[in-house]
This record gives structure tokens, C-alpha cells and sequence, in this order.
């Protein structure tokens, strides 16, 4: 993927053809927002949908960059949390949106983390059969992931993101200045994503992190607009070549069969967010990997060391409160939308920064790690 300067903002460029767009990584875009954003109306209004902790932080600043180029706003926030992903939440949204006379020719601002993101872009695509939006990650994983790609969508009490579309964003603004105002807890959660590029096809770039992600996090402008970049060229050079995960794409899914499973485990809460769960699940699916004698015992062993010097959550242990046992969380990751013909498909690797798609894995050996991880929960 070709990145550039631009406007002292990091650009990577999503390859779509027709539906190309562009990721600007730099802090203080919010506050120009209203430049990026003007190019791309018919009509110098916009519809944002928010929830009620960033409109809180953040919709202030967004209005003022907005009308710097005469652009008005209308806004809806819903309620923060993965618990908002849902037939009402986004029926909501829907409504408020036609109510808002939001035209097919207008654009839709999704303003926050990956649910504002997931539900917003869901909204815009079924709204008069196809509205264009834009994204404005508020959050280290939404920048990273879920703002990239157009996977739009909400949970069912069967999964996560089994109802939703492909809309790809008409632009994404990553502004890493709002990542300031994040609870550690929160940024560490992004970190999961960060972290999955490194082991899925990026060594160097694994390496890279375990030099530079503590300095990052303390708050390093500059290598936190890296860390995105770097996250996001490689997303959007899959996405280019596997926009609907008919192949390549899926190997961003590492860490995700087992996080999905736990997530639903854990109720969708606080006990495992989402990040949390990619990270414990990346670990994972390294060590069923090691056991199935792809990589060596190192490499799991190196990632959840980086992990836990991160503080961040590393295995099973580290989740707070009763987990199914192993056949259970099995039947969870039997509602993931990867499964095929009733097999689940796992991202394994062959070492970090080498990781490959199988779903011939044999289901005795991730009873086996399971049963072995929760047991470690008692021990």
C-alpha cells in the first residue's frame, strides 16, 4: 500500500477501485474535520451518530472543526457499550436518521469506537439501500481495525457480528490525540488488534512493538501514529486484495475464534472486552499451533511474555469469574461465522509473522488445549 504525508497527517490508501478511500493518522483532525469532510458533500450538512460518553468528550470539538467549512451537524448518541449493538439500538439509529431527512446523496458520521462504528456503518447501509459514511475512530482499536475493511454490523444472542454488511467507508480520520482521554484499560484493549498484525504477517513489525509499544502507551505521539499506520497499511493491503474474506482476509480473524467465544462467555461485558479477548485468543491459537508442531513453544511463549509486560491479559486465568468448560466454549466457537460445513477455520502459525488459515484442525487437540488452559484457572 502507498502511504504518504500528507497535510503532516500519515495517509494510507484503501485500493477499491471505484470505492477507494483514504485513512489520515495524525492528532488534531477532529479539529479539521470539516476540511477532510467538505469534499466529499452534496450538500454542507451531516448526520453523526456518537454514543453518549464520546459525544461527551469529543462532539463539541467535532461541530466547531465541522463549521470552520460551514458544514452543519445533527447528532444522535446512544448508549456506550458492546451491549448496544443490537435490532434496537440500531432500529434507533434507522429512525433518527430518516427523521433527520438524511438524503442517499448525504454522508453519515460515525463518531467512536468499534460499536459507533459497526452499528453507524450497518445504519448507513441499509438506510434508502445505501448511504455513504465516514468513520472517525475514537478509540486504538477502532483506528487499528474495525473503522478499516466496511464489515459493518450488530450481535444476536447466537454470536457476535452474525447480522450485518459490507459498506466501505467514503473516509477514516484517525485522530490519535483522542486515544489522551482513554482509560489504560481501553487502550490496552486496542492493543490486541495492534499486536495480532505483528504475529499474523508482520515480524519485523512484532519486533518493532516489543521495542516501542511501552513508550507508546505512556503516550508517544509519534509512535502511536506509526502503530496505526503500520496497523492500518497492512489491513488495507488485505482488504484490497479479499474485500468480502473469501480467502486472504480471513487471516485477520487470528485470536478471534477463541476471543469470540469468550466474549460470549463473558456476557459481552466488562469482564472481557474485546481486545482482551483477541489478545488471550491470539495466545492461543499459538500454542495450539506449537502443540500441533507448526511453530516452536517460543513463540507463544514470546507473545504472551510481551503481553503480560503490557499488562495486559495473557490466558484464561487472567478472566475474572466462571467460564464453560471446554466443550462449552467449543459450542461457541461453533456459532463463529468462520465455521464451514460444521468445521470451525482457525488462524494458526507457523512462527510470528506467519500465520495461515486451516480448518482441518482436529478438534481432540483444541478440547485438549482448552481443557489444559482451564484447569491452569484452578490450579
Amino acid at each position: 500500500m502507498a502511504d504518504e504525508a500528507v497535510n503532516d497527517a500519515a495517509k494510507v490508501r484503501v485500493d477499491l477501485g471505484v470505492r477507494s478511500y483514504d485513512i489520515l493518522i495524525a492528532p488534531g483532525l477532529i479539529g479539521e474535520a470539516g476540511r477532510h469532510i467538505a469534499p466529499l458533500l452534496a450538500r454542507p450538512k451531516v448526520a453523526v451518530i456518537t454514543d453518549e460518553n464520546v459525544a461527551g468528550l469529543h462532539l463539541d470539538s467535532l461541530r466547531a472543526g465541522l463549521a470552520r467549512e460551514g458544514i452543519g451537524m445533527e447528532a444522535l448518541a446512544l448508549p456506550p457499550g458492546e451491549g448496544t449493538k443490537n435490532w434496537p439500538h440500531l432500529e434507533r439509529a434507522v429512525e433518527w436518521l430518516l427523521s433527520a431527512e438524511v438524503e442517499r446523496t448525504d454522508l453519515v458520521i460515525a463518531f467512536g469506537g468499534g460499536v459507533i462504528g459497526d452499528l453507524a456503518g450497518f445504519a448507513a447501509a441499509v438506510l434508502r439501500r445505501g448511504v455513504r459514511f465516514a468513520q472517525i475512530p475514537t478509540t486504538l482499536l477502532a483506528q487499528v481495525d474495525s473503522s478499516v475493511g466496511g464489515k459493518t454490523g450488530i450481535n444476536s444472542p447466537h454470536g457476535k457480528n452474525l447480522i450485518g454488511a459490507f459498506h466501505q467507508p467514503a473516509l477514516v480520520l484517525a485522530d490519535t490525540a483522542v486515544l489522551d482521554t482513554l482509560a489504560a484499560r481501553d487502550f490496552l484493549s486496542g492493543y490486541g488488534e495492534v499486536v495480532k498484525y505483528g504475529l499474523l504477517g508482520d515480524a519485523d513489525f512484532f519486533a518493532w512493538l516489543e521495542e516501542n509499544a511501552p513508550a507508546m502507551a505512556a503516550g508517544d505521539q509519534a509512535l502511536r501514529v506509526e502503530a496505526v499506520r503500520r496497523s492500518c497499511a497492512m489491513k488495507a493491503g488485505i482488504v484490497a486484495r479479499d474485500e468480502r474474506e473469501q480467502g486472504e482476509r480471513a487471516l485477520l480473524n487470528l485470536g478471534h475464534t477463541f476471543g469470540h467465544a469468550l466474549e460470549a462467555a463473558t456476557g459481552y461485558g466488562d469482564r472481557l472486552l474485546h481486545g482482551e479477548g483477541v489478545a488471550i485468543g491470539a495466545a492461543l491459537a499459538l500454542e495450539l499451533s506449537s502443540r500441533l508442531g507448526l511453530c516452536a513453544q517460543e513463540d507463544p511463549s514470546r507473545l504472551r511474555q510481551h503481553l503480560r509486560e503490557m499488562r495486559m491479559k495473557a490466558d484464561l486465568s487472567d478472566i475474572e469469574g466462571e467460564l464453560p468448560d471446554a466443550d462449552g466454549l467449543i459450542a461457541l466457537m461453533m456459532q463463529d461465522k468462520k465455521v464451514r460445513d460444521g468445521r470451525i477455520r482457525f488462524v494458526l502459525a507457523r512462527g510470528i509473522g506467519a500465520a495461515f488459515v486451516a480448518d482441518d484442525v482436529p478438534m481432540k487437540a483444541v478440547r485438549a488445549l482448552l481443557a489444559d488452559a482451564l484447569a491452569m484457572r484452578c490450579a
